[in-house]
């Protein structure tokens, strides 16, 4: 654990800003999010073949180059201040991962090198139509099927929220089977599987409903109580990767008004120099050094804290995904706002991107549970007040 990123880390930063500076401005974010595909396809390709991003944060047996967390979160924070519309959180954030950590020997053979390749899109699909992100309130169910070799299973229930759920050619699906929570992979084509894409804020990212009838799956990961530890990880893996985009963004939000700042000229002098906007980007400053500082130790944590049998709640990364989550999605919010204050009437025109900084991040602070239900369950987490899995979980919580 070092309180700073190594040159190779930086260099990493560096070439994958320059890159999206020239591969994907304003206007391409904004082509992208039009599209029927809802991203850029070939900029997907260069991302992987050019640069490796996709395999970056996978092992290097199964073609990836075998880095982690830390490495994932920072391309996560870099696409977060680009703005990209793309499948990378889904597909190595979410599915990656989950297939990284679990263990699964076939799995991992049979899906991870076409996830680092890029021929493969992923998604995981967890909470279902209360809103709950927590493992242990999921209700589809996983039966055994009688006309498999034994290895395979029958998946039914709805998913909600499945991020790019509709078009991800493979959805890792959390059901319950015989001996609790499972993870279960199921093609994106498979019969009995219906997706519908949902009319959400946040043009940039899509989102999923995803119903499944019977459909064919085969188990992945451990089984029992230790899939619950598994998958918990896996969860707050997803919330530190989430919160490293946030901070991505909230950073981007902050440049944007200062640079305004610094341009615009009212009274005979740049607005800058007013002392309420001094202010603002004051106060923005702090809030987004604090979602860094957060970030960065979670995903250190993450680094050094792998999916272990047990309890999960008690793990060091519970505890530091669920400060960040709440860190992030505060900064990212506010700096949004606070970048249209600061441009004024600019800043509320659908052809100035303030407007999608502020969607992005309104959208992502409820994506896995919101800012509320993780400071309940960091109360919890810390002994303030009775664990969450003990209390009625409200709509939301993770």
């Amino acid at each position: 654990m070092t309180a700073a990123f190594t040159e190779e880390h930086e260099q990493l930063r560096a070439t994958l800003r320059r890159f999206l500076a020239d591969k994907a401005p304003s206007e391409a974010v904004r082509r992208s999010m039009d599209s029927a595909d809802g991203h850029d396809p070939l900029l997907w390709r260069r991302m992987a073949n050019e640069l490796g991003l996709l395999g970056l944060a996978l092992p290097e047996e199964y073609g990836g180059f075998g880095g982690g967390p830390v490495e994932l979160g920072l391309v996560l924070e870099e696409l977060g201040r680009a703005l990209l519309p793309s499948p990378y959180f889904a597909t190595v954030a979410l599915a990656g991962q989950a297939l990284a950590v679990s263990g699964d020997e076939t799995a991992r053979a049979r899906w991870l090198p076409a996830v680092a390749d890029g021929s493969l899109t992923g998604t995981l699909a967890l909470a279902e139509e209360s809103g709950s992100w927590h493992v242990e309130d999921v209700r589809a169910e996983a039966v055994p099927d009688s006309d498999s070799d034994g290895a395979g299973h029958r998946v039914t229930g709805t998913k909600m929220f499945v991020v790019d759920g509709h078009s991800a050619d493979l959805v890792l699906v959390v059901a319950r089977a015989a001996g609790g929570p499972r993870l279960f992979a199921v093609e994106g084509t498979a019969p009995g599987v219906t997706r519908t894409r949902l009319e959400t804020l946040d043009p940039t990212r899509r989102l999923a409903r995803i119903d499944l009838d019977g459909a064919p799956a085969l188990p992945v990961g451990p089984a029992g109580p230790a899939a619950t530890a598994y998958l918990r990880w896996v969860t707050d893996l997803a919330l530190v990767a989430l919160a490293a985009e946030q901070a991505g963004g909230a950073q981007a939000c902050l440049d944007a008004a200062v640079a305004y700042a610094k341009v615009r000229v009212q009274f005979g002098r740049p607005i800058g120099s007013f002392q309420a906007v001094k202010h603002k980007c004051a106060d923005t400053l702090v809030k987004v050094e604090a979602a860094r500082s957060a970030v960065y130790h979670a995903l250190s944590v993450a680094a050094a804290d792998p999916p272990r049998s047990g309890e999960p709640s008690g793990s060091p990364l519970s505890t530091a995904a669920a400060v960040a989550a709440v860190c992030c999605a505060d900064a990212h919010t506010h700096a949004a706002k606070e970048n249209i204050q600061i441009h004024g009437g600019i800043g509320y025109t659908w052809e100035h991107d303030a407007h999608l900084h502020l969607k992005r991040a309104k959208s992502s602070e409820q994506l896995l549970g919101s800012p509320a239900a993780h400071r309940r369950r960091l109360a919890g987490l810390v002994g303030i007040s009775a664990p969450e899995a003990t209390k009625g979980r409200s709509r939301g919580n993770p």
